[in-house]
């Protein structure tokens, strides 16, 4: 643990002799969720009660005694505080107020509540309700989401079951990190490489209704990093250890000055795991800046790297999986199969504000990630190089004294993917040796680009409806250079795939029935690109005849607020089209082509909600749940001489339930509860095979406090899987069984498992 603790330690002490000497006059009231200014703050004074406010999230102490912070939409805080120190004030968001939340996603800034489309929130507060260690826990308690957890490193991420047929990660869902595209040319999406302690929230569009960003089938995952406050300096280190070796540290540096701001994050994650040749180990460095040039421009710098180590245990048959469960799957344990991965994105966007109805932003961003990825049947080296530009217009206008909002823009990217393979040789050597690299096997380039061109608008009809117009336009190239030696058993699979230009059209309705509540309803197109792999024929040639995946949405919904305001809560009833659906299929016995094979429905619904049980000075309660009923079948599916028309959609819950319980006190204690059910699942598309359901409760406690007058703390302790429940945490669908051996579905979950962390918060 020494040398883990060192590098964190000296980083602090760099930190502290680069932000010596920046201490302010002046106390700072602070968003506890991104660590920004808050202004119009009201101030009181216990005793006499007299108060004031801070117009500019700025402050200062002259006499002594209790103060309390009230703001709207903020939990209020009683703090005692001493006339000439600086002080640094948190203030919460109430859970009961994120629909009140502007989100972005789609460039035309809009409040929650208002959006046509089905968007979800995730703030930093709900990310905390967990270790920060995965953000499956956080995207689980979102309706219409299902992620699947195999291990830190082995994920798959469904939206409203678009993505359940990939087998090994996440795909056909949409990604980015502020404005930059987190998903490569192929369409796949590795979130689990990014610090979710770095992230300030989530925001989640759900179906395909976002044409901004590139009308995905499933929707879009879009990161918003943690950002400095400007005037404002702080370091935070934050520790935390728990079972199967769990040690984790991030280190924390915020600076600004009235023009610049820069927060620096970095942090290592290890952990043996549960089960064998499960060790994880990973470094990630996150810098967020902001520089306000002048006043029309402001330039926004964003990078990430991250190293990871981490071994495969792989899935199991059910015997194994019932029996054994901590066990790794016997080849990739005497293979000792791993991923060394390096990743690395680098974005500059510079905003230009013209005049008050319009303004640009343009975004240009490289990225990288390099992988060595040996495996019982293989050696996998893989690199690959991406660059890309994002530019649009945001603008308004008025016509007859109704608001026009409109966004306009394109997108452009490209990546440069190489990878081969390589004889794993571990069968030849003793044990101990592990894996082997022999004789090359193949050896591939893909040049893969896309472009989108994109436009909404949203008008103000009359004063209670607003109606949304969108338009993508898709253009998605690949070419495949085949390097490997032809050889009388290889031949050249060189080639190249153009897609047809692909067009996707949203409309979008908002109904305001009072000040609290609106119904909404939209239909919209999306698709998702094939990758180079499943379009390979068995004679090396590419097949040009296949279609990507296509889909129409169709929504009804209602979000608002009742009872007082204390009730928030969210609706929806849809269903997802989806033709051209595309399956592996078995031609020979380890040869399979990509194949148009059916349509499914996804016919859905999703509510969500927060109810602010008890609010007072001294104590607030909040609950907060959500439901996903899942009602998706295969509407016309003949893979070969099966047919599967008519069966549930291979990989999906029928249902998933959350309840939870937030609690937050005066005195500095906090908490929460949260429960999770899980329906069945079909293994097969036959439905001969399903999941069993299962209930997974979490809890975690803690106490945060104001030591000095700038130093906070906080301490906590979480129990995950507090029933010890058996279940399995991700499936793999339609196994194949090799060499006489039985399928190997299952991935085990963690069973009970604790950890506990500390974090400082030194602000200058």
């Amino acid at each position: 643990m020494k040398k883990e603790l060192l590098l964190p330690l000296l980083f602090i002490v760099l930190s502290l002799q680069f932000c010596y000497g920046q201490s302010q006059n002046y106390s700072k009231i602070l968003d506890a969720d991104n660590n920004t200014l808050i202004s119009n703050v009201t101030i009181k004074k216990f005793k006499n009660d007299s108060t004031f406010i801070s117009s500019n999230g700025t402050f200062k102490i002259s006499v002594s005694g209790n103060y309390q912070f009230i703001k709207n939409g903020y939990a209020a805080k009683t703090l005692k505080l001493k006339s000439g120190k600086t002080y640094t004030i948190l203030l919460e968001k109430k859970p009961t107020t994120l629909s009140e939340v502007v989100v972005n996603n789609n460039h035309l800034p809009t409040i929650l509540k208002s959006s046509t489309s089905s968007i979800a929130l995730i703030s930093s507060k709900a990310i905390e309700r967990g270790n920060t260690l995965n953000i499956n826990e956080a995207l689980n308690r979102v309706p219409g989401i299902f992620m699947q957890s195999g291990a830190l490193n082995t994920n798959r991420i469904t939206i409203r079951g678009v993505g359940s047929r990939n087998l090994f990660g996440t795909s056909k869902i949409r990604a980015y990190f502020k404005d930059i595209p987190l998903t490569n040319g192929s369409g796949e999406t590795s979130l689990e490489d990014f610090e979710l302690g770095a992230i300030s929230r989530i925001e989640i569009t759900k179906g395909a209704t976002s044409s901004t960003y590139g009308a995905g089938l499933g929707g879009v995952i879009q990161l918003l990093p943690k950002t400095a406050s400007f005037n404002n300096t702080s370091i935070i280190n934050e520790i935390t250890i728990g079972s199967f070796g769990l040690f984790k540290n991030i280190s924390q540096v915020n600076y600004g000055n009235s023009s610049n701001s820069l927060k620096l994050v970095y942090s290592n994650t290890q952990s043996d795991g549960f089960r064998e040749n499960n060790n994880y180990n990973r470094d990630a460095l996150t810098l967020n800046s902001i520089h306000k040039l002048n006043s029309k421009n402001e330039l926004f710098i964003l990078g990430t790297f991250s190293d990871l180590k981490a071994f495969i245990p792989s899935s199991l048959n059910e015997t194994d999986f019932r029996n054994n469960p901590s066990t790794a799957a016997f080849t990739w344990r005497t293979s000792r199969g791993f991923e060394d991965t390096k990743r690395g994105i680098l974005g500059l966007t510079l905003h230009h504000k013209f005049n008050n109805t319009l303004s640009q932003n343009t975004s240009a961003f490289i990225s990288f990630r390099n992988s060595y990825e040996p495996r019982p049947f293989n050696i996998l080296d893989e690199s690959v190089f991406g660059y890309g530009l994002r530019h649009r217009f945001i603008g308004n206008f008025s016509i007859n004294n109704k608001a026009i909002y409109w966004t306009a823009g394109l997108e452009f990217f490209k990546d440069n993917y190489k990878h081969q393979t390589f004889e794993n040789l571990y069968q030849d050597f003793p044990e101990e040796n592990a894996s082997v690299q022999g004789n090359s096997l193949s050896n591939f380039k893909e040049n893969r680009q896309y472009y989108n061109l994109f436009f909404e608008g949203r008008y103000d009809i009359s004063k209670n409806t607003d109606i949304i117009l969108g338009l993508n336009f898709n253009k998605t190239k690949y070419d495949l250079e085949d390097r490997f030696p032809i050889s009388n058993s290889n031949s050249d699979q060189s080639g190249n795939f153009t897609f047809s230009g692909i067009v996707s059209p949203k409309i979008g309705v908002i109904q305001r029935i009072n000040t609290n509540s609106n119904l909404y309803a939209n239909v919209s197109h999306g698709f998702s690109p094939l990758s180079l792999e499943e379009t390979l024929l068995p004679d090396g040639q590419i097949n040009n005849n296949l279609n990507p995946e296509t889909g129409w949405n169709f929504e009804v919904g209602a979000k608002g607020a009742a009872l007082k305001n204390k009730l928030h809560y969210n609706i929806s009833i849809y269903r997802l089209a989806i033709k051209n659906l595309l399956v592996a299929r078995r031609m020979a016995e380890d040869e399979f082509i990509g194949v148009n094979a059916g349509k499914t429905n996804h016919d859905g619904l999703e509510a969500d909600f927060s109810y602010n049980v008890f609010n007072s000075d001294d104590l607030q309660i909040s609950a907060f749940g959500s439901y996903t009923l899942n009602q998706y079948k295969f509407n016309d599916f003949i893979d070969g001489n099966e047919d599967f028309s008519g069966n549930d959609v291979t990989g999906v819950p029928s249902n998933i339930l959350n309840l939870g319980l937030d609690f937050n006190s005066r005195v500095g204690f906090y908490g929460n509860f949260n429960f999770q059910h899980v329906g069945e699942m079909p293994i097969t598309d036959s439905n001969t095979l399903f999941s069993e359901s299962y209930n997974i409760s979490n809890i975690k406690i803690g106490y945060q406090n104001t030591l000095t007058s700038q130093l906070h703390l906080n301490i906590y302790l979480g129990i995950n899987n507090v029933f010890d429940t058996f279940y399995a945490s991700q499936i793999l669908i339609n196994a194949s069984s090799f060499g006489g051996n039985v399928p190997r579905y299952f991935y085990p979950g963690n069973p009970v498992n604790y950890y506990s962390g500390l974090a400082l918060n030194y602000s200058f």
